[in-house]
Formats: C-alpha cells, structure tokens, sequence
C-alpha cells in the first residue's frame, strides 16, 4: 500500500509540474505575439498533449490572467492575456531573455534559446539575479572535480540539452549554491537545498564552479 501511494504522489506531482510548465509557456507565447491567439494556433506552439492545454488554459481563465473569446471570422475560440496576464508574462519573458543572453556567451543562439527553455521554469527570480550577476563577469569558473573549495557557486553546465534538462529537474543548474561533501575515486558528492547527489566524473567535470562568496 505504501508503495503505491507513494507512486500516487509521485504521478501526481509530476503532472502538476507539467501542467506548471505549460502554462508559463501560453503565457509565455501569447506575451510574445502581443495579440489574441486562436486555440488551434495555441495547440500547436505548446508541443503537448491538449489535455494538458486544456487544463492550463481553465486554470489560467480562473486566475483572471486569460480571456476566452469567439472569433466569428473563424470559428474558433481565441485566448488573449487580461492586464494581470500581461503583467505575468513579461515576467516570464524577461526571465528567458536574462537566461537566453547569459547562455549566448557559452553557446550557439540554438542551444541557448532551447538552455533557456529548459531553466526558465525551475528557477525563482533570486537565482535569475544570480546568473544576471554572471554574465558581467570575465572568469569563467573551474571543473567541479578540479574544485577545492567546500561551497560553490554553479556558473555553468557544459553537457547536451538532455543531459541538462535531467540535472535541471534534479535541481542542478548554474546561479545555484552547493556545497561539496565528498570526493569519490569515481566522482564527487554535492548536497543541494539539504539534498545529495553522487555525480559521476564524467558529469562533474562539465559543471563548472566559483567559490561562493567571490561573486
């Protein structure tokens, strides 16, 4: 029974932050076009399931940050943002816009748009200022496995967009404080926000680190 539930738990928070996602990512597009959007054109900019823009779009109509209208010309229901939705999505536009520029630096503007697509919805806007405090800086930080230091600052994450996107959901990603526990014969251990992770060598080299405190 425990198990169970416990997989219950899990199912349900992972729908939740998916549905997270998706809705950050209609306002996202609708603050972006700065017009109404049919719901046809909706589903086709979300690359999801339309259960899941269904069920933002209901969340986001209750929230007052959406309305719904008919389009006559067409057919077809359109969703455009309420002030209190304008407001929310130029938040989030200019969240991607400080993560798109400071990964630009470090790679192609593809791989920083899909970098900053990835982050946008797991960081809070202390560590946004963070990586804004980041990217002013010349000095690039050293290879986790090289670091000597007890605590660190993340400064970078030099792995493919899978792999990225795994430590993301995990909680790894640059602006964050760790502090490092141990050093294995294979790899190192971090502990993050009271949580450890046993890191590989071959990932730990990629993850760049500054002292904390030096930024």
């Amino acid at each position: 029974m425990i198990t169970n539930d416990n997989h219950t738990n899990n199912m349900v928070k992972k729908e939740s932050d998916i549905l997270k996602i998706v809705k950050e990512d209609i306002l996202e597009v609708l603050g972006r076009e700065n017009k109404r959007i049919s719901l046809k054109s909706m589903n086709l900019e979300v690359n999801v399931s339309q259960f899941f823009v269904s069920k933002a779009i209901n969340e986001l109509e209750k929230e007052n940050l959406i309305r719904l209208s008919l389009d006559k010309k067409y057919g077809d229901q359109c969703i455009q943002l309420t002030e209190r939705g304008q407001n929310k999505a130029n938040d989030i536009l200019k969240k991607h816009l400080i993560l798109e520029e400071y990964f630009k630096k470090r790679m192609s503007v593809r791989g920083a748009i899909k970098a900053a697509n990835a982050l946008e919805h797991y960081i809070s806007t202390e560590v946004v200022e963070v990586i804004k405090k980041l990217s002013t800086f010349e000095k690039r930080g050293i290879a986790l496995t090289e670091f000597k230091k007890k605590e660190g600052l993340i400064t970078d994450v030099n792995l493919s967009i899978a792999l990225f996107e795994r430590l993301i959901s995990m909680g790894i990603y640059p602006g964050e404080k760790i502090r490092i526990t141990n050093k294995i014969p294979d790899g190192v251990i971090i502990e993050i926000k009271n949580k450890k992770f046993v890191l590989g060598k071959d990932i730990a080299k990629e993850i760049e680190v500054l002292e904390y405190g030096k930024i």
